[in-house]
């Protein structure tokens, strides 16, 4: 089923999705905000750029769109997976808690942040070119993965990654010269046994962006994790 958007408001667009089948495609999307926001088990593609908050609080929905997307992207994602074909604005992931956002492009600002796992809910963000300052800010659980494809010489993140990191993992392709992560948090060149939980990663993205995961996995890749479940120990009586 296809649905022409281009004149439609946010609500509207949406009303439409929610009557519409298991398979949807929407041609003509400009920024029309929270598209796909809670949906569950639909398969959905979009034809232009999505507004803010597409698939916020999506629970088991498939969404795919063919060109970039604004800010919020998977803002407090329960389950679903989002496939961006092309760069995404700021706090992609913001709180999300489950499912799985791949990035063929660039990430804004504060990528990641606040994200959360629980028992087998992992939740996976997968950026293949860089991310923005505050990379994981607050991360709580999940995986981060920044492969910096195309970044040349440039830092693949920017400054002030992993601010009060205090769960999860983050996976940053390179040696990461020159980076200041902050005291709280651990960074070391990824061991045989992370590359291959790295390698997993890679392949995922490859096999939906048709990349070259030989040539990515032969680069060095930095492992940052938590140092301290407590990283503001400092500041409050030991407990």
């Amino acid at each position: 089923m296809n649905i022409d958007v281009s004149s439609l408001d946010f609500k509207t667009l949406n009303e439409a999705l929610r009557a519409s089948g298991d398979e949807v495609t929407i041609d003509g999307c400009l920024g029309q905000r929270f598209i796909a926001a809670g949906m569950a088990k639909k398969k959905l593609t979009i034809n232009g750029v999505p507004g803010n908050a597409l698939g916020a609080y999506l629970n088991g929905a498939s969404v795919t769109v063919n060109a970039n997307a604004q800010d919020a992207v998977g803002d407090t994602m329960n389950d679903g997976e989002i496939i961006i074909h092309g760069n995404v604005g700021d706090a992609v992931g913001y709180a999300m808690r489950g499912g799985k956002i791949i990035v063929e492009g660039n990430a804004g600002y504060r990528a990641g942040i606040h994200m959360k796992e629980y028992k087998e809910k992992i939740p996976e963000i997968i950026i293949g070119g860089t991310a923005g300052s505050f990379l994981g800010e607050y991360q709580a659980g999940g995986v981060i993965v920044v492969l910096g494809l195309g970044s040349g010489d440039k830092p693949i993140v920017g400054s002030f990654p992993c601010t009060g990191m205090h769960g999860g993992h983050m996976y940053l392709r390179g040696d990461c010269a020159g980076i200041e992560f902050p005291s709280q948090v651990s960074a070391r060149p990824a061991g045989a046994e992370d590359m291959e939980k790295i390698k997993r990663y890679v392949i995922e993205y490859c096999n939906v962006f048709d990349s070259n995961a030989d040539e990515i996995l032969a680069s060095p890749f930095t492992v940052v994790t938590p140092d301290s479940k407590n990283p503001y120990k400092q500041m409050y009586v030991a407990n």
